[in-house]
């Protein structure tokens, strides 16, 4: 549960690619308590982008998607967006 008592859950692939990709749980977190940006998904409108810098990483943006639908919120993916760097 992230502050402010937003629910959210992790799917497995989450977890999976935020491993492989060397992404910190508080790095996400972050981006869903306070995105620098926030999109809706063009491909899937249950999805919506969380983008926010993380300086421990270069300073690059971190783009987390989420299910926003229901309750709790699920983390679907996240990686580093090379093509939002100039955001906002």
């Amino acid at each position: 549960m992230l502050s402010g008592g937003l629910e959210t859950e992790f799917t497995q692939h989450a977890v999976h690619v935020m491993e492989e990709r060397k992404i910190l749980r508080e790095w996400v977190e972050s981006a869903l308590a306070d995105p620098e940006l926030r999109t809706s998904d063009p491909d899937d409108s249950e999805v919506e982008r969380f983008y926010r810098r993380v300086p421990e990483f270069g300073d690059r943006m971190l783009r987390v998607a989420v299910n926003t639908s229901g309750t709790p919120w699920k983390v679907v993916s996240a990686f580093f967006d090379r093509n939002a760097g100039g955001a906002p």
